[in-house]
C-alpha cells in the first residue's frame, strides 16, 4: 500500500515541488516535479524582509504548485521555507497569506532541521554506503555541513552564507572568499568543539543548485538529466576550471555555457567559491553531487519528526 505525498522545497532561491507514491517500505516513486527560480531572497533586507516583487513571485509559484497538488489527489503536503523566510521580520506574515490564498502552508524550519532532513533525502539516491558523509548544502540564504555515519547525523551546522544574500551583496571575488574563509574558521571551531573530526574515508557529497550545476556544465548538458547528474563525481581541478571559465564573463555571456540554467548565472560565482574553498579546507579531491536534498528527505523522513521540528 502507498500513499500519495506531496513535497514542497521553498528556498531563498529556488521552490521546487515533488509528488511522489510512498510505499510502507520508504520507497518512493516519483509522479510529478516542478521547480521555479523564484527568488525569493531577491532585494531581501533585516529592517524589511521579504521585498514586494519577491513576495509576488513566491504567490504566482505556489498558486501553480497547488493546481498541480489538486489535480494529483495527494493525501499529505509537506511543505517547507528555509532561510529567507525564517531570517525576515515580515516572515510570519507571508505564510499566514500563503496559507490563506493557495492552503499551503509553508513550515519554517531552522538550518539543523534543514541539513537533517536533507541528509535523508540524499541517502535515498547515492549509488554506495560509505562509512561516513560530509555534506554540503548551498542554498540561497545559508549553507548546511552534515557529518553522518551510515544514516545517522553526528554533526549538523549552519552557516550564513547564501549564494543570493552574497551575489547581492555586491562583493567581489576575493571580497567573497575571505566572508567564505571566515565562516569556515567558525565551522572548524564548531567541529573542534564538538570533537568531531573527518576519517580518511569520508565522501564529501553536495546537493542543491550549484553542484548540479557545477555537474551539469561539466556534461555539457543542454537539457538538465538528473540521472546523469545524480552521482556524478567532480574533481576538484574541473571545479576550478569551470570556476576560472565563467569568472571574466558578463552574467549573460554565462548563458551561453551549456548546463547553466537561467536565473543563475550571476549566482553561479559565489557557489562556485563556497564549493572550491570547501573541498580545499577539508582537503579533498573530489566531491559527489546529489540530485537528491531536502524534498526527497520530505518525502521519506517521519512527518511527526518534521511537525516537531518545524518552527
Amino acid at each position: 500500500m502507498s500513499r500519495r505525498i506531496a513535497a514542497i522545497d521553498f528556498g531563498t532561491n529556488t521552490a521546487r515541488l515533488l509528488i511522489a507514491d510512498l510505499a510502507d517500505d520508504g520507497q518512493f516513486e516519483q509522479v510529478a516535479l516542478q521547480r521555479t527560480i523564484v527568488r525569493l531572497g531577491g532585494g531581501f533586507s533585516r529592517e524589511t524582509g521579504l521585498a514586494d516583487d519577491a513576495i509576488q513571485r513566491a504567490r504566482l509559484c505556489l498558486h501553480r504548485f497547488a493546481d498541480t497538488i489538486h489535480k494529483h489527489g495527494v493525501d499529505s503536503v509537506r511543505a517547507v521555507a528555509t532561510s529567507a523566510v525564517r531570517d525576515a521580520v515580515n516572515g510570519p506574515v507571508f505564510v499566514d497569506q500563503m496559507v490563506q490564498e493557495t492552503g499551503i502552508r509553508l513550515g519554517v524550519i531552522d538550518g539543523l532541521t534543514e541539513g537533517r532532513i536533507a541528509l535523508a533525502g540524499v541517502l535515498t539516491g547515492l549509488d554506495q554506503q560509505p562509512e561516513q558523509v560530509l555534506l554540503f548544502d548551498v542554498g540561497g540564504g545559508s549553507t548546511e555541513y552534515t557529518i553522518a555515519r551510515g544514516t545517522c547525523p553526528l554533526f549538523v551546522h549552519s552557516l550564513p552564507l547564501g549564494v543570493v544574500r552574497l551575489t547581492e551583496g555586491k562583493a567581489d571575488p576575493a571580497a567573497m572568499a575571505d566572508k567564505i574563509g571566515r565562516e569556515l574558521d567558525s565551522l572548524q571551531q564548531q567541529m573542534a568543539q564538538a570533537q568531531m573530526a573527518l576519517s580518511p574515508d569520508t565522501l564529501l557529497v553536495g546537493t542543491a543548485g550549484t553542484a548540479t550545476t557545477l555537474a551539469a556544465i561539466s556534461l555539457g548538458m543542454a537539457e538538465y538529466d538528473y540521472r546523469k547528474v545524480n552521482n556524478c563525481m567532480l574533481e576538484l581541478q574541473e571545479i576550478q576550471r569551470i570556476y576560472e571559465l565563467l569568472l571574466p564573463l558578463s552574467p549573460e555571456q554565462r548563458l551561453s555555457v551549456a548546463g547553466l540554467e537561467k536565473g543563475r548565472e550571476d549566482l553561479i560565482i559565489a557557489g562556485s567559491l563556497i564549493t572550491l574553498l570547501t573541498l580545499q579546507r577539508f582537503g579533498f579531491k573530489s566531491m559527489k553531487v546529489s540530485d537528491y536534498g531536502l524534498l526527497e528527505g520530505l518525502v521519506v523522513s517521519d512527518i511527526a519528526l518534521i511537525d516537531q521540528m518545524q518552527s
